[in-house]
């Protein structure tokens, strides 16, 4: 593969207006230059929703009880990497195993 079929294309994320364009000529980086980082464990997390609940009810909650979330069905969720809101997506089955399609970046800006 060529080094300018490695080039970083950010602006392609579905056509999204807050996406980083980075073109040639601006000391555009390549996947290649990454390499040192391959290996750097992340954690990633896909929050569904959030509540508050006080220790006794939690101590009461037991197989099949249900606790209500902060989002409507349908709604986005957030997706973290090392705490940090970096996205939001749905979810998906891919091969009866649940997964998470990004379906928006979000910059510093956004996060609050």
């Amino acid at each position: 593969m060529s080094e300018e079929g490695r080039e970083l294309a950010l602006n392609e994320f579905n056509g999204d207006d807050n996406a980083v364009a980075i073109e040639e000529g601006d000391d555009s980086k390549s996947a290649a230059d990454l390499v040192a980082v391959y290996d750097v464990p992340v954690q990633i997390q896909a929050v569904l929703g959030k509540m508050q609940m006080d220790v006794a009810a939690l101590l009461k909650l037991g197989r099949g009880s249900v606790i209500e979330l902060d989002r409507k069905v349908g709604e986005a969720i957030d997706i973290f990497v090392n705490n940090r809101l970096v996205a939001r997506g749905e979810v998906v089955v891919v091969d009866e195993r649940l997964g998470v399609t990004m379906t928006e970046i979000i910059k510093d800006s956004d996060a609050a």
